[in-house]
């Protein structure tokens, strides 16, 4: 037992330093926090979950901490055992932040147990769809979920500064390449090393151990396609020929893994059918910009496609947090609309990521795609994104009539579109 006590100690001693560093303020806030209600935060590793919980756990004064990517404490296998070491170290503290709880044998009845005695509890976690499902088996109707994943743009801003235009560009081209992630950001860490690390960390760690896959190096190359092709359609099929892997089953599997450790996600195809939207090709998005820029090989810098990821990313986020559906299009004739903002099943809105404006040929295509996919779709609220044109304009294209909203990229990431919301699981 001292051994735990040991570590849970210096455990208090770390997250009492970390309390005491710089914190960038999130874009979200827990809500019913004072409530005894489980409070999950689900998200990337190294995104800043563990220093978000604690800031929102100090609001409600003392807390325990225990974080489970220690060995000693997931192995530990007696939760009376754990209770007891953590009650030595901070008395009878009524808030337990749990950090990683997902590496924790049977963590969802420790959860459970904590729960029904009467303590109000934060949990954290690296793997969404394990979690996810183990808290919508054992917690139904107990627990608000959340995401927090690397800084947006607005908390890059926060971390930045800048206030006028050119300050705010020169940061949106720094943040397309760099990501969010916020260890390197804030400390002024060399983001290529430490994302590689990051990136093969995870892999290693949360992928081939935990899940044991019959061909790890096919997985691990499946994850480079990935990255050398963010924003490409795809299907299971396509990975399976794209990558040494032979079977579209395995390959959707393979990606499954790498989408419930937040290092991929995958945006569905829009359609009025549903078998026809579950056929569909998906488009593959990264999770944060920095991996791209820092293990993809890539000829050219490829803005376009690290501009469309990040639009991608912070409607993502959006979408977990329950506030909007997320779909790409791409009609019979091959107009493609790079996102559709959905309301329940209704598209509310079309967004096209163009970052050359002034470019007349790419402009008149995006325009014609969003023309005809308003009149497909039923959906009127029009917008292009790019590096720096402002306005509206009416347009036309063979008796196909609207009007786009033209918004710079870096003033629609940074206005706070995103209203952060938790929702119930279960």
């Amino acid at each position: 037992m001292q051994k735990i006590i040991d570590s849970v100690t210096l455990q208090k001693r770390e997250i009492e330093t970390t309390l005491q560093k710089r914190y960038i303020q999130r874009d979200l806030r827990l809500v019913d926090l004072d409530k005894p209600i489980i409070k999950a935060i689900l998200g990337p590793r190294r995104a800043g979950k563990s220093f978000f919980a604690a800031h929102e756990a100090s609001r409600l004064g003392p807390f325990a901490y225990l974080n489970f990517d220690d060995e000693i404490l997931s192995r530990v296998g007696d939760n009376e055992l754990l209770i007891e070491s953590a009650r030595q170290v901070y008395g009878k503290p009524l808030v337990w932040v749990l950090d990683e709880v997902q590496n924790l044998a049977d963590w969802e009845l420790f959860v459970n147990r904590l729960h029904r005695r009467g303590f109000n509890l934060i949990v954290t976690g690296s793997n969404s769809k394990l979690l996810g499902r183990d808290l919508a088996t054992h917690l139904t109707g107990r627990i608000l979920s959340s995401v927090v994943f690397p800084f947006s743009f607005a908390e890059f801003l926060r971390l930045r500064g800048g206030t006028t235009t050119a300050e705010r560009s020169a940061a949106l081209v720094e943040y397309s390449r760099s990501g969010g992630f916020p260890e390197p950001l804030v400390n002024g860490l060399e983001p290529k090393p430490y994302l590689v690390s990051l990136f093969d960390g995870v892999l290693f760690k949360d992928i081939i151990l935990r899940r044991r896959p019959k061909y790890p190096q096919a997985l691990q190359d499946l994850a480079m396609i990935l990255l050398a092709n963010i924003g490409n359609p795809a299907t299971t099929l396509r990975l399976a020929r794209l990558s040494t892997l032979k079977s579209p089953i395995t390959a959707g599997k393979y990606f499954s893994y790498l989408e419930e450790a937040f290092l991929f996600f995958a945006v569905p195809a829009f359609s009025w059918k549903v078998g026809e939207q579950v056929r569909a090709p998906k488009k593959i998005y990264v999770i944060d910009n920095g991996f791209h820029t820092a293990k993809a090989f890539s000829p050219s810098p490829n803005t376009g496609r690290l501009y469309e990821n990040m639009v991608a990313v912070h409607l993502y986020r959006q979408a977990l947090n329950g506030n909007i559906g997320l779909r790409h299009y791409k009609n019979p004739r091959g107009l493609e609309v790079d996102f559709v903002v959905l309301r329940g099943s209704r598209p509310v809105q079309l967004i096209q990521v163009c970052g050359d404006a002034s470019d007349e040929r790419t402009n008149q295509r995006e325009i014609r795609a969003l023309l005809q996919a308003s009149v497909e779709l039923k959906c009127s609220e029009l917008l292009i994104l790019t590096e720096n044109k402002d306005g509206e304009e009416d347009v036309e294209w063979f008796g196909r009539k609207g009007r786009i909203r033209y918004k710079p990229l870096w003033q629609w990431l940074s206005e706070g579109e995103w209203t952060p919301t938790t929702k119930s699981r279960g």
